[in-house]
């Protein structure tokens, strides 16, 4: 089982092993407050209507095929992280 693990839940592991893991007080209460941020965190709420040129709309098609995820999907991730700060230009 150890070896299908990445490093860091191997870390996690050896941690909880030491006996260096603590339980959350409420962890009924901590569960359900992450269950309803997983549910609302990327709940699409909106509509938009994009147009972008043919050359950007078939490179957005092909790199979601490659990822294997409809393209869609592959924009609004893009939009989202470069919103975020997580995707920047290169400079």
């Amino acid at each position: 089982m150890n070896d299908q693990l990445n490093p860091e839940e191997r870390e996690i592991l050896e941690s909880f092993e030491r006996g260096e893991l603590r339980r959350v007080p409420d962890v009924e209460g901590e569960m359900a407050t992450a269950r309803h941020a997983a549910r609302t965190t990327f709940k699409k709420t909106r509509r938009v209507n994009l147009r972008v040129t043919e050359r950007d709309f078939d490179l957005a098609h092909a790199r979601a095929r490659e990822e294997g995820i409809p393209y869609q999907t592959l924009l609004s991730s893009v939009i989202h992280k470069y919103l975020s700060g997580r995707l920047t230009e290169p400079r």
